[in-house]
């Protein structure tokens, strides 16, 4: 049976702190699984629920991008995972009942974590402008309200459509199509805040803003980096794979300033031998200082430029441009700038070297910690040039594994949700659809929220996700929002962004990933893109939580018919009533999808080609793999002060709070916690368990401060602390972003700790 939601907010005023752990999954993940699976769905619908999970005739799981293998497991998720659909097949439900209990000021002051343990959305809500309280709405009259707003904007720029990871395919494409049919490119998304950087630095060397692996590559490599990424929380199937590849012989090198439960020990809970002993992961840990990645990854080129026979001349020559100029820069690398921008020794770096040279196949793989920092970009390009060196991209086992987040936000990329589309997208959108999108750039996630603090937006709607809380800059952010004329989110279930508003505000249900969908009198189903470029169906499985929800692709057909009128050239009922439809216009747009309908519908999908991957061609301005020469950047930091970065905690994803905990790291009934080195904490007279407000410091004078975190001594980089976001992304600020791609800096952001006044 299911329990009920808490009905008040749970103190976390006194965290449990034990040492970190040093091996993840295993029988713990197991029964934390199964007791938050029940506890949100019963026994009978955890079973028929999770069993559906990541099955070719099954539903994707609504967590991360980590792909499927061909031959799946019957139980094809893990704990987060599993966290993930438990919490969107909730038996809890938010009627309209709880929100005339429940004034948005009531809601405002609750914490993200009691909001999303209420349950599934139920009906359409409306918050009018002098409100206190939403109240329900008609569909139609949700979409007359948009309506009424859109066309009393000036322009179509005033208006913003924001996409989470989530959106499917065809709901993105079509999504995407109504903002250019109304006449606007302002389609940020969340990969402005992850992957924005990957996607910068891959497109201008490799040609390709994606990843240049499949998941049967590291089962092949001979040497695997992971570097600014911790799988065991954020990508936990990785592991399977991981422990696959090192049974076929692999190596791996972690490059992380903090030790990682995941990477140390994997306990595969689907093995008698994981279940006991577990394996052992890495072989190398180099704790690397935040922001150090560039150095240490131009020193390694440095010294493979200096190792007779270790450069692969003949790809080079062949298929590589700027070399000359590349190794000009890498040669002037110098020993003693490395080692202070990256806190490593001499011998931890040789020894990687070592472990290089020995390798004829090695990939590269990275997350959040390598993205979000000023320099992100010519950071993840100096990782191109390493593999570039050695010819590590365009052959089997070897090449880029930027691990995405979500679990189609690659998906929606291709779809064409960029504020930036190449021209011979939009080419292909006239074409097919008659009508001329609009050509100048939009608002990316950064640019939008500055528009809205300055008056230059005032309706935004968003496709999911928790927008007010995955921003940056949180106060900033919130004002801006409440500058708008209309907010609009759709969502299946209650979060911060539904609390901070414009004048008016809308919250749209919708469907979930475990849910069916019939239109027009049969079952649809929809296709997501993983992080190594496999597009696949998902079809859900369970009744939908209410009868009043609509589908992402429905709420965007109704709404279009409703803002755009006669005057539009898309058959949007058409594509409301067959799924199938828009997959069609999606093959002739899109290259890559040419019949589409007929290749997804083969178990398991189909991968989109990859020209470096799949031809060693680089569609670049060059015709050939750019090598860059960029200055090597790292975070300096005054006397007395820490560098932070923000992190998720394992009962955790993204901006959802599942539970309390952080398991691997020690951390148990708590989230307002910094992790920071003994050492540092001695020099700054910090005891553990002290309380202390982190205060940002940045160039522009403003004082950012996140109140009332315990101290936790802990194995960290020297110099370097992390405490949990959302909670911290108040000390990031809004214009500290990533050169090129805009990304928020959020893995660099420079503290001081005062002792707070709840010590």
């Amino acid at each position: 049976m299911a329990t009920k939601p808490p009905k008040g907010d749970p103190v976390q005023d006194a965290p449990q702190v034990a040492g970190p752990q040093r091996a993840a999954a295993g029988l713990p993940a197991i029964g934390h699984t199964l007791r938050m699976a029940h506890q949100q769905m019963g026994v009978r619908r955890t079973a028929l629920t999770l069993l559906g999970v990541n099955q070719k005739d099954g539903f994707d799981c609504p967590g991360c991008a980590w792909p499927e293998p061909e031959h799946r497991h019957r139980a094809e998720f893990c704990e987060n995972g599993a966290k993930a659909v438990a919490e969107e097949a909730t038996l809890r439900r938010v009627t309209p009942g709880f929100f005339a209990a429940h004034p948005v000021a009531d809601l405002a002051g609750r914490s993200g974590y009691w909001l999303g343990q209420q349950g599934r959305l139920t009906h359409p809500m409306y918050l009018p402008e002098g409100g206190t309280h939403y109240e329900p709405v008609t569909w139609e009259r949700a979409f007359d309200i948009v309506g009424e707003e859109i066309a009393a904007l000036g322009s179509p720029d005033e208006a913003v459509f924001y996409t989470s990871g989530r959106t499917s395919n065809e709901a993105a494409f079509l999504y995407q199509l109504f903002a250019r049919e109304l006449g606007t490119n302002n389609l940020p998304d969340c990969s402005n805040m992850c992957h924005e950087s990957s996607g910068s630095a891959l497109s201008e060397t490799i040609g390709v803003g994606k990843g240049s692996v499949l998941l049967e590559d590291l089962y092949q490599a001979d040497l695997i980096i992971v570097a600014g990424q911790n799988p065991g929380t954020n990508h936990p199937r990785m592991l399977t794979a991981l422990e696959k590849a090192k049974a076929n012989g692999a190596r791996i090198v972690s490059v992380n300033p903090l030790p990682e439960a995941g990477l140390e020990r994997f306990k595969n809970p689907q093995t008698a031998r994981g279940l006991a002993a577990g394996t052992a992961l890495t072989d190398l840990f180099l704790q690397i200082r935040l922001g150090g990645d560039q150095a240490l990854f131009r020193l390694l080129n440095k010294l493979i430029l200096d190792t007779p026979g270790a450069v692969d001349e003949e790809f080079v020559r062949e298929h590589t441009h700027g070399f000359e100029e590349f190794a000009a820069a890498a040669g002037a690398a110098d020993w003693a700038d490395t080692l202070t921008a990256t806190g490593l020794t001499r011998g931890d770096i040789e020894q990687c070297l070592r472990m290089v040279l020995a390798s004829e196949r090695v990939i590269v793989c990275w997350a959040m910690g390598l993205t979000q920092h000023k320099h992100s970009v010519p950071m993840i390009r100096e990782i191109v040039n390493f593999l570039l060196l050695r010819g590590n991209i365009g052959r089997p086992g070897a090449g880029v594994c930027p691990v995405r987040g979500h679990s189609n936000v690659q998906g929606d990329r291709t779809m064409g949700i960029f504020e930036r589309p190449a021209p011979a997208f939009l080419d292909a959108l006239e074409k097919e659809f008659g009508f001329a999108p609009p050509r100048e750039h939009g608002y990316d996630v950064v640019r939008a929220i500055r528009a809205l603090r300055d008056g230059h937006a005032k309706v935004f709607f968003a496709m999911g996700g928790n927008f007010v809380s995955a921003s940056p800059d949180t106060e900033v952010t919130e004002a801006a929002m409440r500058r708008a004329r209309l907010t609009v989110h759709v969502s299946t279930k209650l979060n911060r962004s539904h609390t901070v508003t414009g004048a008016r505000a809308l919250i749209l249900p919708t469907l979930g990933r475990t849910e069916r969908d019939v239109r027009g009198g049969r079952e649809q189903f929809v296709t997501v893109e993983d992080s190594m470029g496999m597009v696949h169906a998902s079809r859900g499985r369970l009744e939908p939580a209410s009868g009043q929800l609509l589908s992402e692709p429905a709420i965007v057909c109704r709404l279009a018919r409703r803002v755009l009128g006669e005057r539009s050239t898309v058959p949007w009922e058409e594509f409301e009533r067959d799924y199938a439809a828009i997959r069609d216009r999606i093959a002739r747009v899109i290259p890559g999808f040419e019949d589409f309908n007929a290749r997804v519908a083969r178990p398991g999908g189909f991968a989109l080609p990859h020209a470096p991957r799949d031809e060693r061609r680089f569609p670049t301005a060059t015709g050939k793999a750019n090598f860059t020469a960029a200055p090597v950047e790292y975070p300096t930091l005054p006397e007395g002060r820490l560098l932070l970065q923000t992190l998720r905690s394992h009962d955790q994803y993204n901006t959802t709070i599942y539970g309390l905990d952080d398991r691997y790291r020690g951390i148990r009934n708590g989230r307002r916690v910094v992790l920071v080195n003994p050492e540092d904490a001695r020099e700054l007279r910090l005891a553990d368990g002290a309380y202390v407000d982190l205060v940002g410091e940045w160039k522009d004078g403003v004082e950012r401060r996140a109140p009332g975190f315990r101290v936790v001594h802990y194995p960290t980089a020297r110099g370097c602390a992390a405490a949990y976001y959302p909670e911290t992304n108040v000390l990031v600020p809004l214009d500290a972003t990533a050169d090129t791609s805009n990304t928020p800096a959020s893995k660099s952001v420079v503290v001081r700790l005062e002792q707070s006044a709840t010590d």
